[in-house]
């Protein structure tokens, strides 16, 4: 039920929203400002994961006359969201605890934050191996960015927690927003993270090294047919994959062969790089091995 991506967003949302109420009630009993500025960072995953919801509903649609090339830079999108507005939230979560700070505000019940931080770190943990086992699947990033939120949740979570264990034992208020300024810092951290993939893929960034050695190792077990290739173009869109080259045949090759074998190179790429869209461009040799960087023998095929 929760296996794909559009059961992972329903998922998030219904998560989020717990914790969110579990937060605000908590950080009202306690006064804890580094307890509001988790429900502050949650209520931005929630509004993250609504932007999840619809862009995955979006991005996964199939290409159309309008989107020839599908709706995936949706996702990208949807990504640059998120981190803009967890950007926002470490710049109001700083405001708030200088102002702590000054005004000398006290802690009156550590121990409802203590509780509340801990059911929150195991849901997380839980929520956030979810997301990413099912944003790597699919290769979605709108749901990588979830999973990278909800993990810099854990940690920060985690601060809280000793924070207020600190204040509880030692009476030492100042360290409740002085840990939240923390957390601000490293939502910070994490937003530029969120924002840094989905950039790429607006911006039609080539693929990363390790996928272009995969398309050249696909390449270069094409036999005897194949020659070389050249002006290999690679970009990503959302969950898409988008890869273009000039493929050079060896002398003599028929149409029907050539045919055959981008068939099965397309096949072959495929398999390796799921959600890939494969576009070949075929040469004749020149008989210069100018592009001879696979099989230069090939060439004096007849």
């Amino acid at each position: 039920m929760f296996s794909t991506e559009r059961g992972a967003a329903n998922l998030l949302i219904g998560v989020v929203i717990s914790l969110i109420l579990l937060k605000v009630i908590t950080g009202w009993i306690s006064g804890s400002i580094s307890v509001f500025a988790q429900a502050a960072d949650s209520f931005l995953d929630l509004f993250a994961g609504v932007v999840t919801f619809f862009a995955v509903r979006i991005a996964t649609r199939p290409a159309d006359e309008e989107h020839p090339f599908g709706h995936g830079k949706v996702e990208d999108m949807a990504g640059m969201i998120q981190g803009v507005l967890l950007f926002i939230a470490a710049g109001l979560i700083i405001y708030s605890s200088v102002q702590r700070i000054i005004n000398k505000t006290p802690i009156e019940l550590a121990e409802a934050g203590m509780v509340a931080m801990v059911v929150s770190m195991v849901a997380s943990v839980l929520l956030s191996r979810h997301l990413l086992k099912v944003s790597r699947a699919a290769g979605s990033v709108v749901l990588e960015a979830n999973a990278r939120n909800i993990t810099g949740d854990i940690y920060s979570t985690a601060a809280v927690l000793v924070g207020l264990l600190v204040v509880r034992l030692t009476g030492l208020n100042i360290l409740d927003p002085v840990v939240a300024i923390g957390i601000a810092i490293y939502i910070a951290k994490i937003a530029y993270d969120a924002i840094n993939k989905p950039l790429l893929g607006l911006v039609d960034a080539s693929l990363p090294h390790s996928e272009q050695s995969v398309i050249k190792s696909c390449l270069a077990e094409q036999g005897n047919q194949v020659v070389g290739f050249h002006e290999l173009r690679t970009r990503r869109s959302g969950n898409q994959r988008y890869i273009d080259l000039h493929l050079v045949m060896a002398k003599g090759i028929s149409l029907e062969q050539a045919h055959q074998v981008c068939d099965l190179l397309e096949v072959d790429i495929r398999s390796r790089l799921p959600r890939t869209n494969v576009t070949i461009h075929v040469e004749p040799c020149d008989g210069k091995c100018k592009y001879c960087s696979i099989n230069p023998s090939a060439c004096q095929t007849k």
